[in-house]
């Protein structure tokens, strides 16, 4: 790891990452650039033999980048025990992937965090109304998943603004929404470390 006395100003190339149990998405900036985008999946039939897949495979992709900071999406509790476990691991061999291939230092950054920055904030109560009015039939859980898919193309629709990309996974989409938020806030973010 990076000696962090010696950091003296943010970042100029980083890696911004939201993780899944399946896949890891990045975007590189190179300042306020997106250089890079994309995802890579991890392969293997548990959550142990998935996170050995992410190691070998981020640390290869990490070689290939001269990247000085890494911010990750902060994973935050969820309802399922066994999801969070997995996420966690997947994470854990992230990291180390990323620490095997060169010197760099993470931060994290609360989804709501970065969402809020780029104007995905909690739904207003006429964009939920919006959601409900589609189909007043369905159960409560129909409603939230609804809700959820309707933030992730608000995500979607800013990064294919912005940025002037066509971006249609939503994970990429929260991976460049994740780095516009720490390329634009790098003095706070960066000073925390």
């Amino acid at each position: 790891m990076v000696d962090l006395s010696v950091l003296n100003s943010p970042p100029q190339k980083l890696c911004a990452i939201d993780a899944s149990t399946n896949s890891l998405a990045f975007a590189i900036f190179d300042g306020k650039s997106l250089e890079a985008m994309g995802k890579i999946n991890f392969s293997g039939r548990t959550a142990y033999a998935k996170a050995a897949d992410a190691c070998n495979k981020i640390k290869d992709f990490f070689v290939l980048f001269e990247i000085e900071a890494v911010v990750i999406e902060q994973a935050i509790h969820l309802n399922s025990p066994k999801t969070m476990s997995d996420l966690s691991i997947i994470q854990g061999a992230i990291v180390g992937g990323i620490a095997i291939s060169q010197k760099t230092y993470f931060v994290s950054v609360p989804p709501i965090t970065w969402q809020t920055y780029i104007g995905n904030g909690k739904l207003s109560h006429e964009e939920k109304g919006l959601v409900r009015k589609s189909d007043l039939s369905k159960s409560e859980s129909w409603y939230k998943n609804k809700e959820r898919e309707f933030r992730k193309q608000k995500t979607i629709n800013f990064v294919n603004t912005y940025y002037d990309k066509t971006v249609s996974d939503n994970d990429v989409a929260d991976a460049v929404g994740i780095g516009h938020y720490a390329v634009h806030n790098s003095n706070k973010l960066f000073s925390m470390i």
